[in-house]
């Protein structure tokens, strides 16, 4: 039977981050573990499932050869009896430097590399966030040289093979018993040398430029995801494949609401007399206005709960959950009138005794308490 793909298995996407991955396990684990499913079949296959797509997926070096090369990149007895490709081909990005080959290329031949990737920071509002966001950014980009088309040669003459490695590419190093192949450090790896450079790309048949691309920002993406954009990455050596581009995400600061996860929170300022006598309070969403029914008596720090006025994260089936923190304000330069109206109101309120102020009166006893 053909095994799942292990980002399925945790119901994750490929460029899911560290901390993500390992709270889909973890949920998942915590599921389906044996100790609370007793003689369930199915629970205990699935705990094994996601154990070993785990185990995969938050090691660098699997997670990457599973990427390129799916099951069989992490497939210990790969290739090990011989076969087409076999072990050191399926992984000869991840060993290439030690053994001075590369995936890619021919035996003798050249030495091919991927390019490396890149990471690029972009900063986006909450509003953006929660509704998905389109949007271009500029990066570095390697062009074939208009001046030499890519040979690296000024115009005129062409390159030659390489006279220390005979146009191969590497050089063979006696090391001890051992015979090991390492790049040639003149040609560093092309098999050719350019005896007259081209003076508009020093030789290296590429020109740096600013490309323009298009990003389309998922709704519901949180600060420090990242979205990978396939082949915009740095160039290859010697035909190898381009690395790719990610972009990761960074959500500025919200003047009214602070994210955690899919919910939103937020602090909600009322008088001292809304909070005692109760009524209905206005609130900001993301999608338009809400309102709540304040009870009489509300304290200040009382939490209220608007059921899916959060966000709708990217993996989620419905949208988190609005709190709404209720912060009692109190009143400052007052008039004489306010003032005088304060203090009656004060008097009334100590002659009407402890119903009228619990915490108060609770405190007080606790403090009796302890100094007797």
């Amino acid at each position: 039977m053909a095994k799942r793909d292990f980002y399925e298995i945790l119901g994750v996407s490929k460029n899911v981050s560290d901390d993500e991955l390992k709270k889909a396990y973890r949920k998942l684990a915590m599921k389906h573990h044996p100790d609370r499913n007793p003689g369930n079949k199915e629970a205990e296959d699935k705990f094994k499932e996601a154990k070993e797509a785990y185990e995969m997926l938050s090691d660098p070096q699997k997670r990457e050869a599973y990427d390129r090369y799916g099951h069989a990149g992490v497939d210990p007895n790969n290739g090990m009896g011989g076969g087409a490709g076999g072990f050191a081909d399926a992984f000869g990005d991840i060993f290439g430097d030690i053994f001075g080959q590369a995936a890619g290329r021919g035996r003798g031949g050249p030495q091919v590399y991927r390019g490396a990737d890149l990471r690029y920071n972009l900063e986006i509002t909450l509003e953006q966030a929660a509704h998905g966001y389109d949007t271009t950014i500029r990066v570095p980009s390697w062009d074939e040289c208009d001046t030499c088309h890519g040979t690296g040669a000024k115009p005129g003459t062409s390159p030659t093979n390489c006279t220390t490695c005979g146009g191969h590419g590497q050089v063979r190093m006696q090391q001890g018993f051992f015979s090991v192949l390492q790049t040639c450090p003149k040609c560093h790896g092309s098999g050719k040398i350019n005896p007259s450079p081209c003076g508009s790309c020093s030789g290296t048949g590429k020109t740096k430029r600013n490309k323009t691309l298009e990003v389309q920002i998922p709704a519901g993406i949180d600060d420090g995801m990242r979205i990978r954009s396939s082949g915009n990455g740095e160039p290859g050596m010697n035909g190898g494949p381009p690395g790719d581009l990610y972009v990761e995400i960074r959500i500025k600061q919200h003047p009214v609401f602070q994210r955690e996860g899919d919910d939103l929170h937020c602090e909600i300022p009322i008088s001292f007399a809304k909070a005692a006598l109760g009524g209905e309070v206005e609130v900001p969403t993301l999608n338009g206005k809400a309102s709540f029914t304040l009870p009489e008596g509300t304290q200040s720090g009382k939490t209220f709960r608007l059921r899916s006025k959060g966000i709708k994260g990217v993996r989620s089936g419905y949208a988190g959950d609005l709190f709404c923190h209720v912060v009692v304000e109190t009143p400052v330069t007052l008039t004489e009138r306010q003032k005088e109206l304060l203090r009656e109101f004060e008097q009334l309120t100590v002659e009407g005794g402890a119903k009228h102020s619990p915490q108060t009166k609770t405190w007080k006893d606790k403090v009796k308490e302890f100094f007797e």
